[in-house]
């Protein structure tokens, strides 16, 4: 075979191979303001995200405890005081992943950066970490929506994120993550009886190998339900960023919406809004 007839031949089998290797890994873009972490084979790629959604804190209504720690330790961590690892836990849609994102708003010109990381790619924390250490910017790495079944390993790399191992803590990261779950883990009933047959010995240290992981976020802190008053202080909230008030057509509107949901959160005002403010002024009548 001419060399001619080889190398079109070479061409056609490389581009087809570069197609299953996964791509070069870059340096990030330092210049964004949040970012995801993907697991790439053993380690990972840190992805800008150049349009993150966040919003101003004072957007988000009947959770001003929460927001006033959660700040307090924020602002800690930029100041380069000693600050804590936060789990977000309670009721869904009542702030708490918000919450995180509006951090962003208020204090990424302060050196703060966001970066997301699913419960999938958390082995590769290690490689993240390393990343991180050596740059200006204080990081918050955020995990949302986080539980872990029997049998999951990936808890184990958050377990030594949280604590630093046999290394120290990063200085410039920490973890906020959020959970329907207090202790992150299934709990079963069974755990509680010593009579039960079968399983551990010692139940009693399977479950302080389940709370041992929620131990190590030094702040917790817990998201109720809301009542109908803090559910239109959320929509009252919403509409007023779009331009709109919440007068009594929207509010009977809004706890209509609110009833055929079953539920009364921030999440469903933020809903409620969005139905509304895409209507026609027409449109607005209640339905």
């Amino acid at each position: 075979m001419k060399l001619s007839e080889i190398l079109p031949l070479a061409a056609s089998v490389l581009s087809r191979l570069d197609a299953l290797l996964p791509p070069a890994v870059q340096e990030p873009d330092w210049s964004a303001w949040a970012y995801r972490w993907q697991k790439l084979g053993n380690k990972g790629v840190l992805e800008s995200l150049p349009r993150p959604h966040t919003f101003a804190l004072g957007q988000l209504a009947a959770i001003d405890a929460q927001k006033q720690k959660l700040i307090r330790n924020t602002v800690q961590f930029l100041a380069g005081r000693p600050a804590n690892n936060v789990l977000m836990t309670g009721a869904r849609g009542t702030g708490k992943s918000s919450l995180v994102k509006a951090l962003l708003h208020e204090y990424g010109q302060q050196g703060l950066r966001l970066i997301e990381v699913d419960k999938s790619d958390l082995l590769t924390l290690p490689a993240l970490l390393t990343l991180l250490a050596n740059r200006p910017e204080k990081f918050i790495i955020f995990c949302d929506d986080l539980s872990f079944e029997e049998g999951d390993d990936a808890y184990k790399a958050l377990k030594t994120t949280l604590d630093g191992g046999l290394s120290q803590r990063c200085p410039n990261v920490l973890v906020y993550a959020t959970s329907n779950r207090r202790h992150l883990m299934p709990e079963y009933m069974q755990e509680n009886d010593a009579r039960h047959e079968g399983g551990e010995v010692h139940p009693q240290e399977a479950v302080e190998e389940k709370v041992s992981l929620s131990d190590r976020f030094g702040l917790w802190l817990s998201f109720y339900p809301f009542d109908q008053q803090a559910y239109l202080q959320a929509v009252h909230n919403w509409l007023a960023e779009a331009g709109l008030t919440l007068d009594d057509t929207a509010r009977r509107a809004a706890l209509n919406w609110s009833q055929l949901r079953g539920s009364r959160s921030g999440r469903v005002a933020w809903q409620f809004v969005c139905d509304w403010v895409g209507r026609t002024p027409e449109e607005r009548i209640i339905d």
